[in-house]
């Protein structure tokens, strides 16, 4: 019986020892604690770490190449002044806007309030039709501006950077243009000519180039100096531009007034 009993114990401390997870000491664990026995800790391969190194190595290749891209702009290694410069003249082109806006919003109230609105508004069409005038190249037109020279001995300057110097001027609030004796309106065109010269609009004109421009003279002068500008290209060509301010200008070149063959006032 003695031995039969140790038989039934040892059994008994088997299962024991079984429904216990095998664990030494016969501890039982839950199933909570084997999942993370079999998680913690990770077993990371060689595989899985390698790909790991080149994924963070390509993340980090592409965040500095954005960033030496987003810094490599146009103005990257000016010098102070010539930042001083672009910004003067983004700032000169805001008030010019919101100067234009005021008097539109002061000829609307004058319209909608004078007591005299047929007079106010006959006052308003000739100085509109002088403006006009103006623009079209059929009136002469003085005030403050610049004179800008352009000195070309090789004759490297040709159509298109006078072109260029137009564009310039009129984005920069040029209101009257006359190159040496010829009026320029919107639409002049350019070509070469021979012997280094340019026709404008069919008339060949020589050197040096005379700009005569009305406007704004401050920032007329800013916008042609800009790094990269008419002045910096026109130095590269080895050729000279000088640009001089002036209080009183005049533009006296004209544009004779034509009749539109086929174009008409689509007024009643």
């Amino acid at each position: 019986m003695i031995g039969a009993g140790r038989e039934r114990r040892e059994q008994q401390v088997g299962q024991d020892r079984e429904a216990a997870g095998g664990t030494p000491g016969g501890v039982r664990q839950s199933g909570r604690q084997r999942l993370g026995a079999a998680l913690w800790p990770p077993r990371v391969s060689r595989a899985q770490l390698v790909v790991a190194l080149l994924l963070f190595s390509l993340g980090l290749g592409l965040a500095i190449q954005v960033r030496s891209t987003n810094s490599d702009t146009q103005l990257r290694g000016a010098r102070q002044e010539d930042l001083v410069r672009v910004l003067d003249e983004v700032d000169a082109r805001q008030q010019r806007l919101d100067s234009e806006r005021q008097q539109l919003q002061q000829s609307l109230s004058t319209l909608q309030n004078s007591s005299q609105q047929a007079k106010e508004a006959q006052i308003q069409t000739r100085d509109k039709e002088q403006q006009l005038g103006v623009l079209a190249g059929t009136v002469a037109a003085t005030g403050p501006g610049i004179v800008l020279t352009i000195e070309d001995p090789g004759g490297k300057v040709q159509a298109d950077m006078l072109l260029n110097t137009l564009e310039e001027l009129r984005a920069a609030g040029a209101e009257a243009v006359e190159i040496n004796d010829v009026r320029v309106v919107a639409g002049t065109w350019f070509s070469d000519a021979a012997s280094g010269s340019v026709s404008i609009s069919g008339k060949r004109v020589a050197q040096p180039y005379r700009f005569t421009v009305i406007g704004n003279s401050h920032d007329l002068d800013t916008a042609l100096g800009i790094p990269g500008g008419v002045v910096q290209s026109v130095r590269q060509l080895k050729a000279s531009a000088t640009v001089s301010q002036q209080k009183s200008l005049a533009v006296t070149a004209l544009i004779p007034l034509t009749t539109p063959d086929y174009a008409h006032s689509a007024q009643p």
